[in-house]
């Protein structure tokens, strides 16, 4: 008598299954997930909502909308990757599934998920605020801007996060989870000052703005503001852009298969 073995799970049903697990796991402290969303929309009211000379005006709402755009983004990259995949590490379950035949890519590409997801509500405060609270619309309403630039914007936004994403990675890989928060904090307010998100890079001093077209954080700010409003994009941003994040998604390659080759030989 013979038996039919059961068909294995497919790639898709499980980066489905695992993505389903992170969310719940996550849902389960709302504290965080609110504090996640709205800590961008908070800087863009005490920050950018008070200044009339902003405000006033389309063009510096606009980038004021867009580079805080990508600081949410950034934000939920970094920590949902730096310290979830500390966690992770921490975790026996955790270290259980990575032992599964079914291997790291299911698990990486559900935290990718979850990470775009969290970048994705971080963008809708924002955009509600700028819209209502500032002259932004102004832009689109009178004609000067097309409409398609929103979407087209939100999509570039997540995809100019992928440089914090592949090191948040890295930091999760290499640090324990009380480690991963510390550097992680430590290495995402330097970032995002440093790359224009929360001044604009004009406010800078002559040594500060020159030092910052060498960050991601300064090219991922330069790429949104672009999508957004159109103005002039230097082709140095896409080589520092596409330069850091293959650079820092190879090293957080390295860092996986360093901590796989350690605790799964």
């Amino acid at each position: 008598m013979s038996t039919t073995a059961a068909n294995p799970p497919s790639q898709f049903s499980l980066i489905r299954t695992h993505t389903k697990a992170q969310l719940l796991e996550q849902f389960r402290i709302p504290v965080a997930v609110i504090s996640a969303v709205v800590f961008p929309a908070l800087v863009l009211v005490f920050f950018v909502v008070p200044q009339s000379s902003v405000t006033e005006n389309p063009g510096a709402s606009l980038s004021a909308i867009a580079q805080l755009s990508v600081f949410g983004v950034m934000s939920a990259y970094l920590f949902n990757y730096g310290v979830g995949v500390a966690e992770d590490r921490a975790n026996p379950w955790s270290t259980y599934v990575r032992s599964l035949p079914a291997g790291p890519l299911p698990g990486i590409l559900a935290r990718a998920a979850g990470a775009m997801l969290f970048g994705v509500m971080s963008l809708i405060p924002v955009l509600v605020i700028g819209a209502t609270l500032t002259s932004a619309l102004e832009s689109f309403t009178g004609g000067d801007l097309a409409w398609w630039r929103i979407p087209f914007a939100v999509a570039v936004w997540l995809l100019s996060g992928l440089p914090f994403l592949a090191l948040g990675l890295l930091i999760g890989y290499l640090c324990t989870s009380k480690v991963a928060v510390a550097v992680t904090q430590v290495v995402f307010f330097p970032l995002a000052f440093a790359g224009g998100m929360m001044l604009p890079p004009a406010a800078f001093p002559e040594w500060l703005d020159t030092f910052s077209l060498f960050l991601p954080s300064r090219a991922a700010r330069d790429l949104a503001v672009f999508a957004l409003t159109g103005e002039g994009l230097e082709a140095t941003t896409l080589v520092c852009l596409l330069t850091w994040t293959f650079t820092l998604g190879a090293a957080a390659l390295w860092a996986a298969r360093r901590d796989q080759g350690r605790r799964f030989r």
